[in-house]
């Protein structure tokens, strides 16, 4: 299983990866293999404000449906609109062609993307994986 270092993970097995202020977001390849093929993904429109920990979407797969969490606060920018045509891209590839949507992230005090404490490192993640079996 494939968990590149400089994303940043979820306990709910969401990716954030930051390009200055924006976040581009998707599931990991852990998640994408629990849930099995995924058939059809719903995802927040541009423009909408979603909140970091709060549902703000749905995969579907042959084996069930789940929710989509924003890992993060701020206004989503964009959604990969190849996710409609082709849903399969997320298991495919879940950390380049398969991301779902990218939100401009609110600036902490120092300039920086203000991202939630929870966030997990790679190392920290695969441990949490680890040990869900």
């Amino acid at each position: 299983m494939s968990v590149p270092a400089e994303l940043h993970y979820t306990p709910e097995h969401e990716w954030v990866s930051l390009d200055g202020a924006t976040a581009s977001i998707g599931i990991t390849e852990y998640a994408a293999q629990q849930l099995g093929d995924v058939v059809y993904v719903s995802l927040p429109a541009v423009g909408s404000a979603v909140t970091a920990g709060e549902p703000c979407g749905e995969v579907e797969s042959v084996k069930s449906v789940s929710d989509l969490y924003s890992p993060v606060d701020g206004e989503v920018t964009e959604v990969n609109a190849e996710l409609e045509d082709d849903p399969s891209l997320v298991n495919a590839d879940p950390y380049t062609g398969g991301w779902m949507f990218r939100v401009r992230v609110p600036q902490d005090g120092d300039g920086q993307p203000a991202l939630p404490a929870d966030m997990l490192s790679a190392a920290e993640y695969e441990e949490l994986t680890k040990s869900a079996g």
